[in-house]
């Protein structure tokens, strides 16, 4: 840490604490040199992990609305509140184990679609209908018999 009254670039920690808010810890540092006195704040470079939308828009990846949506698609289905937030947490696992710091809807959809294929056959169709934003009955009859046709051996 370089001295900000002499320039010098050894000092000692002299105390150290967290901040009130804890998201920064406090330091009190003594220059090696001119013996002044000065404070330093680490915090954790937080980037957001962004969702870029079908329009090309930009907006921080929000776990309610994944959430908001798959209850959606769930409700009356005998799918407990436990295997959707398991579902969540494996979305957003996805996104930070990701390179990149944005993932597009496309491919949040299409994870959550493979997954709710396997759990819940009618969550699947209720949930693709909307993600795919299916815009005739021939639409999401082909989907459905993509289904039926995967079912058989």
């Amino acid at each position: 840490m370089k001295c900000p009254f002499c320039g010098f670039l050894q000092d000692r920690v002299v105390d150290s604490r967290e901040s009130r808010e804890g998201d920064a810890i406090r330091r009190r540092r003594q220059c090696l040199q001119c013996e002044k006195r000065f404070t330093t704040y680490e915090r954790i470079d937080e980037v957001p992990y962004m969702v870029i939308k079908k329009d090309g828009r930009r907006e921080k990846f929000d776990r309610q609305k994944v959430l908001a949506g798959l209850l959606k698609a769930c409700e009356k289905r005998p799918i407990g509140m436990g295997k959707l937030a398991e579902l969540v947490d494996q979305v957003e696992a996805k996104i930070t184990e990701a390179s990149e710091r944005e993932i597009t809807t496309a491919e949040i959809g299409e994870f959550l679609i493979s997954r709710l294929r396997e759990i819940d056959k009618i969550a699947y169709v209720r949930f693709a209908s909307v993600y795919r934003d299916f815009q005739d009955v021939e639409a999401f009859l082909e989907e459905l018999k993509d289904l039926i046709q995967k079912k058989r051996p």
